[in-house]
């Protein structure tokens, strides 16, 4: 099958979307398709314009323009898209979607006008932004027009179908994970001195969205609630636009002797990082599906998420981590896990006895059922236009 994954942003860029595409593109490969990523992020070197270069044995076409921080958006874009999806022999389009997807909204509109196939994977919880959607009417409208809907989760599909409505089924496909990759991991970190404090981590972009501040914050209440001899740690692995602000409220609270900011790292770094810490915290109410809460989870560490996010797709409450309503409650959810070392260590037993079900295998699987999926709709539409 020759497939055109089509995704606002890409590899150079580092993120959930970025990362997830390339690893689904290239692992489809892997697995004897063909696949052909269209983006609107520049290359590494700034390539756009409709450069073709080579990431990992994926074949990717930039279709940038020079924009101010290198925004991926070009509404000039469709025109030469039309041209090379018409020239390249597809048998179906992945389209990947978030809330704000200029250029996949384009590739979409493209795509349908020439009667290809498609799939689309949405990677983000609608929110506020459900009413928009449902006023909008576009979204719907492409579901009557054929394109298959997806989403990352259940939590996340959802609010997608209620938007979609009788127009068609939203499906789940998962993010995937190596498995085996960061399970071993584990096997390979330090030995940890039966006095050490207990180690906190999490992973993210340091913006807003992801409420950055809010973990310093309920951070902080922890320690209150923690025995003042319990030792903690709290890492923060990403970069971003709030790095600044983190600092400066690290300084004010005094916390600059337990917590670290150690920047954007590379996966073994990461794995590293999980494997020498004893829980993940990901903070985020409106995280769609939680990658990194999922690699955590995989290496053996507890999990501390907000209920409703697509995090309790792998957290069972209790059981191998804890979902929590509010701040407050994801406060006393990690106090709990820090002073309580046997409870921390069955959940670290339960994560490494019970592999997690979003395996590249699964995933894989799943896309490819997509794929038939947009096909023999696209197909019916077409007949019944006739």
């Amino acid at each position: 099958m020759k497939i055109a994954m089509l995704s606002d942003c890409y590899m150079p860029r580092l993120g959930g979307i970025e990362v997830q595409v390339h690893d689904l593109a290239s692992r489809l490969i892997g697995r004897g398709h063909e696949v052909v990523v269209f983006t609107a992020t520049a290359g590494s070197r700034g390539e756009r314009g409709g450069f073709v270069d080579q990431v990992d044995g994926v074949e990717v076409h930039r279709l940038a323009l020079r924009l101010p921080f290198e925004l991926p958006v070009n509404p000039l874009a469709p025109g030469l898209l039309r041209q090379r999806l018409a020239s390249g022999g597809f048998d179906v389009a992945h389209v990947h979607m978030g809330v704000v997807s200029p250029f996949a909204v384009d590739c979409t509109r493209v795509a349908t006008d020439m009667g290809l196939p498609i799939a689309m994977t949405w990677h983000c919880m609608l929110g506020s932004f459900e009413p928009f959607f449902r006023a909008a009417g576009y979204v719907r409208g492409w579901a009557s027009s054929g394109v298959v809907m997806s989403a990352v989760s259940a939590v996340a599909a959802e609010p997608l179908q209620r938007v979609v409505g009788s127009a068609g089924t939203v499906s789940v496909l998962s993010n995937g994970i190596d498995v085996d990759r960061w399970a071993t991991q584990r096997e390979q970190a330090p030995a940890r001195k039966a006095l050490d404090c207990v180690r906190v981590v999490s992973a993210m972009r340091l913006a807003s969205r992801k409420r950055p501040l809010p973990l310093l914050r309920t951070m902080a209440r922890v320690r209150a609630l923690v025995p003042a001899d319990k030792g903690i740690r709290l890492e923060i692995f990403g970069d971003g636009p709030d790095r600044r602000r983190l600092e400066r409220f690290i300084a004010a609270h005094d916390m600059g002797g337990w917590v670290r900011l150690p920047g954007r790292v590379t996966r073994e770094e990461l794995q590293e990082g999980y494997a020498a810490s004893d829980i993940f915290v990901a903070p985020a109410p409106l995280e769609s599906f939680g990658i990194a809460a999922l690699e955590a989870r995989t290496v053996g560490l507890p999990v501390v998420g907000r209920r409703g996010s697509g995090v309790q797709e792998f957290v069972k409450d209790g059981l191998n981590g804890y979902l929590a309503t509010d701040d407050e409650a994801m406060a006393e959810a990690l106090a709990r896990l820090v002073t309580d070392d046997g409870l921390r260590e069955s959940m670290k037993t339960y994560n490494r006895s019970t592999p997690p079900e979003q395996s590249w295998s699964r995933i894989l699987d799943g896309a490819e059922a997509e794929y038939r999926r947009a096909i023999a709709v696209a197909g019916a539409v077409e007949g019944a236009a006739r």
